[in-house]
């Protein structure tokens, strides 16, 4: 009698073993697959200056230049245009698959204008509309002057990756 219980504890043996293999090797190929496809997925990228949610609304026109710098923080970089100017620049960009080139989706330069007193006398938010130069707060375009001069090189910059 015990002949014939090893004889079928040892048949039955290698059955389970190659069932738990399969059922590991099946684990395995899942797990490949899966994280060959979180390869793939889309990847955003943030380049510069990332703008603090609300700060522009803590800004008023007349704020002191040490205001600007405990709220925004160290600009970009700083111009002197009939008085001194903050540029604070950014670029989002994003990539839909893995190793693919990164296409630009929004570029911007926040702009603090300060009069000769070191006062906020202008707040800008520029980005690119339909191809040109564009302020979102006063909703218009630059067309021409100092002011033009200094943000086209800007943008031209920002326009490679």
């Amino acid at each position: 009698m015990t002949i014939t219980n090893q004889t079928s504890l040892r048949a039955s043996l290698p059955r389970g073993l190659h069932a738990r293999w399969r059922g590991l090797r099946m684990a395995a190929a899942v797990a490949l697959v899966g994280v060959a496809l979180a390869g793939c997925t889309g990847e955003q990228f943030q380049k510069g200056y990332i703008l603090p949610p609300g700060a522009l609304e803590q800004i008023p026109i007349g704020a002191s230049q040490d205001q600007v710098l405990i709220v925004m923080g160290t600009p970009s970089t700083v111009a002197t245009l009939d008085g001194e100017v903050f540029y604070y620049i950014s670029q989002r960009s994003e990539r839909p698959v893995a190793f693919m080139n990164q296409k630009v989706v929004d570029q911007r330069v926040i702009a603090i204008y300060f009069d000769k007193n070191r006062r906020v006398r202008r707040l800008a938010n520029y980005g690119l509309q339909d191809g040109k130069i564009f302020d979102f707060i006063s909703r218009t375009t630059t067309t021409s002057g100092q002011e033009m001069n200094y943000l086209t090189p800007l943008f031209k910059l920002l326009s490679f990756n």
